[in-house]
């Protein structure tokens, strides 16, 4: 089977990596890749937004299966573009993927579905913002309503600040989503779909904010690990139950299939589960996690996702150990991230026994690799239990070398030391819809 995936990052790197690994796989190609995927597969420069270009690579390489990994070419059509030239895509429609694109179409959808999700409003004017900002309190959550990279939600107790936020994005033409805070622990989970059947991944926890105990503004992620010894053991049967089953089934019955991965990002609260966001796509640096861990071959899992037969697929094997995912990030990242400084001492990290690194935003200019992007790298690393596997992570992490280059330090560190506390209850979900 020839596989294309389709994107820059981080996420890509830790997918061709596993469909490397897949014995059915015989070629992987990316575009448009970056410096780490090329040192290991075929890269093809092209516009990845662009369903023409993506359709046209793939036809011209004979491809079996397309991967469209980021969630700014789901949103373009490239999907749709690719599965009218024949050709079996792992990644929803243009109209599916709206579940991620935007935030509000999700909330009509799971108040639909009954999927339990914080209460919100949307607002499209400032007015509208302050009502809801004060409907629903402090600490206030005000996210953007259209994609934002991870970086268009603000969480703060300064209503000025959320009054800021939502004001910029009206200003770009855009709305926004004013949500009840939720509390307890976040849980992502990645949920395959073929439009029908749902079959889950290991859940990970992700770190969204740029420093330590999670202060600072949102980012794409700093970092996560898999799996989560602290979770309800109910936990992955009740999100597909309550939330990933009816989802897919809401999108199926209005003629829009879910074809791809759901992400699945949850706060396990004193109220029950709750869903905080969708997202369409693998997300990292989460995927890198997961992926690390999954030994049933991937393409093959793709493959039947893309083709309407998860329901034939065995029970997915997972490695036992634990994977720690800790991202290194540019200077002045996420606000104005510094580039084109040389990396240094990626060999000597990949010594380490069981850690390998996932380049992101890199590029290779005179036959240097160089920072091209606000998250550069993502070390990750497998150990027999979380401290390991930690202690690992920042092994390889030291030996990296990035001028200004910044990451979080306690990645894993609160589960590690068993300090993470889920709310009585959460395990249960209840049937509160979340649109106001």
């Amino acid at each position: 089977m020839k596989v294309l995936v389709v994107g820059p990052g981080g996420r890509e790197h830790a997918i061709v990596r596993s469909l490397l690994a897949d014995p059915y796989v015989s070629e992987v190609h990316a575009a448009p890749g970056n410096a780490g995927i090329a040192q290991i597969v075929p890269v093809h420069s092209l516009n990845a937004s662009d369903p023409a270009a993506v359709t046209e690579l793939a036809v011209r390489l004979g491809a079996d299966l397309v991967v469209v990994g980021p969630e700014a070419p789901l949103a373009a059509g490239v999907s749709d573009a690719v599965r009218e030239a024949g050709i079996p895509v792992f990644g929803p429609s243009k109209e599916a993927a709206q579940l991620e694109a935007s935030k509000a179409f999700a909330k009509q959808v799971m108040a639909a579905a009954n999927v339990p999700t914080a209460m919100a409003r949307v607002a499209a004017n400032a007015d509208e913002a302050a009502d809801a900002l004060d409907t629903f309190g402090a600490p206030y959550v005000v996210k953007d309503d259209g994609l934002a990279a991870g970086k268009g939600v603000v969480v703060t107790s300064d209503r000025g600040e959320a009054l800021a936020h939502a004001a910029a994005c009206f200003e770009a033409g855009g709305t926004v989503v004013i949500e009840e805070y939720l509390d307890g622990p976040e849980v992502s989970l990645f949920v395959l779909s073929d439009g029908r059947h749902v079959v889950p991944l290991a859940p990970a926890q992700d770190f969204k904010r740029i420093f330590d105990n999670d202060e600072g503004p949102n980012t794409g992620g700093m970092g996560a690990y898999s799996p989560l010894e602290w979770a309800p053991a109910n936990l992955v049967d009740d999100v597909i139950a309550r939330v990933a089953q009816p989802t897919v089934d809401e999108m199926a019955a209005r003629g829009t299939p879910f074809v791809g991965v759901l992400y699945c990002g949850l706060a396990l609260t004193s109220r029950g589960m709750r869903v905080i966001e969708f997202n369409a796509r693998f997300g990292d640096p989460e995927t890198q996690a997961v992926l690390a861990r999954l030994k049933t071959p991937l393409g093959g899992l793709l493959l039947a996702a893309a083709k309407g037969e998860l329901d034939a697929m065995e029970q997915l094997k997972w490695d036992p150990r634990t994977a720690v995912a800790v991202v290194v990030a540019s200077e002045n990242y996420p606000d104005a991230p510094r580039t084109g400084d040389p990396i240094l001492g990626l060999v000597e990290a990949e010594a380490i026994d069981g850690v390998h690194v996932l380049h992101a935003g890199t590029s290779l200019e005179a036959n240097e690799i160089v920072s091209a992007g606000g998250r550069v790298l993502a070390v990750v690393a497998l150990g027999e239990d979380l401290a390991q596997a930690r202690d690992l992570a920042y092994a390889g992490v030291a030996e990296i070398g990035l001028e200004g280059s910044q990451h979080r330090t306690d990645i894993a560190l609160k589960a590690s030391r068993s300090e993470i506390v889920v709310p009585a209850g959460s395990a249960g979900v209840d049937n509160e819809k979340g649109l106001l």
